[in-house]
């Protein structure tokens, strides 16, 4: 086993985690650092900071990243409008470079040799932490536990805890229904009671948001304002980036908007069901389309639309960091530039529905799209010239088909 001298431990301070310190501290017998990233994940955090000192852990970094998260990682992904797989937002990818730029920020700072991570040998997440370290610094040596050590069920995780005095919490002695990953963005919920996609998900699986069907009948209009692509205030209060997403969530989860139940394809090759609650990202996105629908030209939305997809799958599979990815965000963020106004939006039983938009940058024109008499001069007759040469290639090919 290689030398390591020292180690910086992304760290819930759940059980797993709490696990893998002390394997890590018993395995490489050197420092281990812990850092806790607070993504908005709704949790007290302060119980992790307790659970490494009973670790015995010198030094521990507890990071609010909240604002870094949705201004530089989140908003540039809503000005893509991505959605991996035509429906998701991305919320678990998009928190994985963060959390590894900070790992290798604190490594750096403390002079550590590696970082580690709970992530297991079937998911997503273990490639979006390693590859984001290959790009930052790949000089510096990733340890991920659940693809190195012998423990292979749950039983061997609990008989370990129990050998080493770790608390385990009571709910966590029996078989855990589903594993559960927050953040601002969205709430993820997967595994166990889940795993079958024949089977309707318990309602209780649901966090953040209300059922459609008990939201309130009375529909709520809000206004979202946008700068250069970004939303800059809620129904006109400017507001920072992590208090806008927050306010979302609120508005959105009352209304039961932003539920996914969906069979997805992980990276490393398999197909995976989760259930997803994102309902201020929802709002945002259809806000953002709906702003986007009168400030850009079509060959631009349309080329927008055509990368979407691709730059989604590079966020999925953990390229954040990778030159093709930045090279389409200077495209997208290009594309940004008289991106600003106001959407406003109806939510109702689960919908986040664009009733009105309006920008200074419009390139909408009432007066040339109207059926009525207008003072822009648009020649008719010029579409006939239009149509006649759009049609060659289409006289052609029937012509040489016998049509």
């Amino acid at each position: 086993m290689t030398k390591i001298e020292k180690i910086v431990l992304s760290y819930s301070g759940g059980l797993d985690t709490s696990i893998i310190l002390k394997w890590l501290q018993e395995t490489y017998g050197c420092e281990v650092v812990t850092f806790t990233a607070d993504l908005g994940q709704g949790e007290e955090l302060e119980p992790a900071r307790a659970k490494a000192e009973m670790a015995g852990v010198k030094d521990i970094r507890i990071v609010d990243l909240r604002e870094e998260f949705v201004r530089d990682f989140v908003f540039p992904m809503l000005r893509a409008n991505a959605l991996y797989e035509g429906q998701y937002l991305l919320g678990t990818s998009i928190a994985r470079p963060l959390i590894a730029k900070h790992l290798v920020g604190i490594a750096r700072e403390v002079g550590a040799d590696a970082v580690a991570h709970g992530a297991t040998g079937k998911g997503n997440d273990q490639i979006r932490f390693e590859l984001a370290v290959n790009a930052l610094a790949p000089s510096i040596k990733v340890i991920a536990p659940w693809r190195q050590w012998n423990i292979r069920s749950r039983l061997q995780l609990l008989e370990y805890a129990e050998k080493h005095r770790i608390p385990v919490p009571s709910d966590k002695h029996g078989e855990a229904p589903f594993s559960i990953d927050a953040n601002l963005l969205h709430t993820s919920t997967e595994g166990k009671s889940l795993e079958n996609p024949a089977e309707v998900a318990p309602d209780h699986v649901y966090q953040r948001t209300v059922d459609p069907v008990d939201a309130p009948d009375t529909p709520e209009i809000i206004t979202v304002g946008f700068e250069r692509g970004d939303p800059v205030s809620v129904n006109g209060k400017a507001m920072t980036p992590a208090a806008l997403l927050t306010e979302l969530n609120g508005l959105g989860g009352r209304h039961g908007v932003g539920r996914l139940d969906l069979v997805e394809n992980r990276f490393i090759g398999m197909k995976s069901r989760g259930i997803y609650e994102t309902p201020g990202g929802t709002i945002l996105l259809a806000a953002h389309r709906g702003i986007e629908s009168i400030t850009l030209d079509r060959a631009a939305a349309h080329l927008k639309d055509e990368i979407m997809p691709r730059y989604a799958e590079l966020i999925y599979n953990g390229f954040w960091f990778a030159p093709e990815r930045e090279m389409l965000q200077a495209l997208i963020d290009h594309s940004q530039a008289f991106v600003s106004g106001e959407v406003t939006l109806r939510l109702y039983k689960g919908s986040a529905s664009v009733i009105s938009r309006a920008s200074p940058c419009s390139l909408y024109s009432a007066d040339l799209v109207t059926f009525e008499e207008s003072t822009i001069a648009f020649d008719h007759h010029d579409a006939e010239g239009f149509i006649r040469l759009n049609g060659l290639r289409l006289r052609s090919w029937a012509a040489r088909n016998g049509r």
